[in-house]
Formats: C-alpha cells, structure tokens, sequence
C-alpha cells in the first residue's frame, strides 16, 4: 500500500466517523427549547454534509487499497493482524450498504432499521480500524526492533 492511500484512508475514515458521531449525538441527543425546530444543533447540517460528501471518497480510496492492500494480505499464508482487518472489512461494507439503503427506503420502519444498522456497523468498523492500526504500528515497530537485534 503506498504512504498516501494509507494517508488518505485514514483521514477520510476519521472525517466520516466524526461527522458522523457528531451528527448522531446532535439529532438524537441533543433537544432544542423550541417545540418547532427542525434541527437541534445549528452545526446539525454541516454534519450531514460533511459527511455525506466524505463518504464517497472513502468510499473511493477504498476500492484502491482493496487492491494495494486488503486482497494482498488475504492472500498471505502469514498474516499478523488478520482480526481486525477481517472485521473492519465486513463492517465497512454493512456501514456502506446500510449509508446508501439508508438514502432510498421511505417507511419509517425501513429508515429506524438503516438507521440502527447504519451505526451499529459504524461504531464497530471505527473502532477496529483504530484497533488494526494500533496492532499495525505494534508489530511494526517490534520487527523493527528485532531487526535491529540482529543486525
């Protein structure tokens, strides 16, 4: 995987999972004194935005290191951080599925179900992309460490 598409990965994951934790605790949490407002945070919006017009360019940088990357290490017969990248791959595409359904279904019993999906596989793909990077950087640095042992 080149510099910039683990770059580029990273910080458009970070801007989605943001925007998109911020515009939750804004809707569903957040309550306005005023019966008839529409939104209840004046940033509610520009959330949404921000990350509706993110999602597709992670979207994007996705497809290229599912290819540079992700069928890479499937194919190893060693692989080190095998769990976290499993489950962050299966969770993107329920998170992604569910973002765009999510767009298009009308009943509100279809939209709660989105909804509930949609971040139910946001929350766990956030926090095993932090895991597997985590766990990436350890290992990292530990063969590092170990190649300068022998050396």
């Amino acid at each position: 995987m080149k510099p910039w598409e683990r770059w580029s990965f990273g910080i458009l994951s970070l801007i989605v999972a943001v925007t998109g934790f911020a515009y939750l605790y804004m809707k569903y949490v957040l309550e306005t004194g005023d019966p008839f407002a529409v939104i209840n945070h004046p940033w509610q919006t520009a959330m949404l935005n921000l990350h509706i017009f993110a999602s597709p360019l992670l979207i994007l940088i996705f497809g290229l290191i599912l290819n540079s990357h992700i069928l890479k290490k499937l194919g190893a017969n060693t692989p080190p951080n095998r769990r976290t990248g499993w489950i962050s791959l299966s969770t993107f595409g329920g998170m992604t599925l569910s973002g765009y359904l999510l767009q298009v279904v009308s009943t509100k019993a279809w939209i709660t179900a989105m909804v509930s999906l949609h971040i139910s596989f946001g929350v766990i793909f956030s926090v095993s992309y932090i895991a597997h990077l985590i766990i990436s950087v350890w290992l990292t640095r530990r063969q590092l460490s170990q190649a300068t042992e022998v050396a």
